[in-house]
């Protein structure tokens, strides 16, 4: 299905890039997402992509810097206005494009992306709103990085935000929303807990309380709202984690070789491995600006690119970020 405006996809920001980056987008035209635009050095995008580069539904869009990795996003973002990044988060200020994505430097594509979209009215911080799988599905995560220092309000804000993503992405009519804390009473966690706890406890319909880290996998609730410096902690302890399970098991398995003759066997090895393979979530959602930003990881392969562009795709057709700046229109 394919949408008047195109996906602006930072084709020079991640480990892999441009390779990876292409590669992904190429599979996404083949599962009928289009029009694309790679952001980049023309002539190395023309390169990686051979006889493709003429592809319908392709589009690249010159830019003559890129921002590394480990640079400074407030510098680079003064600095390379001829970036990457910073052209892609350009076409989608302008409304030639209807989705940014970069795996590249998170920093420096969150700053793109308040600097030339800016903020809903009455949001204070945007939040990283990620996908973890759990026992009964997924479940929502914010803030995943944005914002390591926040306040109880900051927190009520991404609780909002997140049951919108919910409710809009995973189809949950109401969506539940607990306070990540060391404990289920009110009276646990640090003063920021305590005091969000109360504003949520007040403020939002389908608070379900504070939950504790087991409850992300357990699944019990759907959104859980914590700072960024924890909710960054969680999401890369959680992908070791996943890492960890995937090479114990696969280290098992080459003892026993025969067992994967069983197909039912060697299917649900398949789905578990999917079901923990970060790649399968494509890239998270940056929440509160005014368009659509997905930030991937910086070692996304082609399969975690293609991934992101269908989650800025359903974003974008969603209308997320109007949503979330009616609710807050209603709310204010």
């Amino acid at each position: 299905m394919e949408h008047s405006l195109g996906i602006a996809i930072d084709a020079m920001g991640g480990d892999y890039a441009p390779s990876a980056i292409v590669q992904g987008a190429l599979l996404a035209l083949e599962r009928g997402i289009a029009p694309l635009v790679l952001v980049g050095e023309e002539q190395r995008l023309r390169s990686e992509l051979g006889s493709q580069a003429s592809r319908p539904g392709l589009v690249i869009h010159h830019a003559g810097e890129v921002v590394d990795m480990d640079e400074s996003p407030s510098q680079a973002l003064r600095h390379k206005r001829d970036a990457s990044i910073t052209v892609a988060a350009r076409l989608v200020r302008d409304g030639q494009a209807a989705a940014l994505i970069s795996a590249g430097n998170s920093g420096a594509a969150m700053g793109a992306a308040l600097l030339y979209t800016g903020t809903i009215p009455g949001v204070e911080r945007p939040a990283i709103a990620t996908l973890l799988p759990s026992k009964r599905g997924r479940v929502v995560l914010l803030d995943a990085g944005a914002n390591a220092d926040c306040k109880p309000s900051h927190l009520l804000q991404f609780a909002r935000m997140g049951a919108i993503y919910a409710q809009v992405m995973l189809g949950i009519e109401r969506p539940s929303v607990g306070l990540l804390s060391i404990g289920e009473e009110s009276s646990k966690g640090n003063e920021l807990t305590k005091i969000a706890h109360a504003m949520l406890a007040a403020g939002l319909p389908n608070f379900a309380g504070n939950v504790e880290g087991k409850d992300l996998v357990n699944q019990a609730v759907d959104v859980v709202v914590c700072d960024g410096f924890v909710g960054n902690i969680v999401l890369k302890t959680g992908e070791g984690f996943a890492d960890l399970f995937a090479s114990l098991l696969h280290a098992q398995i080459a003892r026993y070789p025969d067992l994967l003759a069983n197909e039912e066997l060697a299917a649900a090895l398949e789905r578990f491995g999917r079901t923990i393979d970060y790649a399968e979530y494509g890239g998270a959602l940056l929440l509160g600006v005014m368009g659509v930003c997905v930030i991937s990881h910086g070692r996304s392969g082609p399969k975690a690119i293609a991934r992101a562009i269908e989650v800025a795709r359903e974003a974008a057709a969603s209308g997320m970020a109007q949503r979330i700046a009616a609710a807050f229109a209603q709310a204010s």
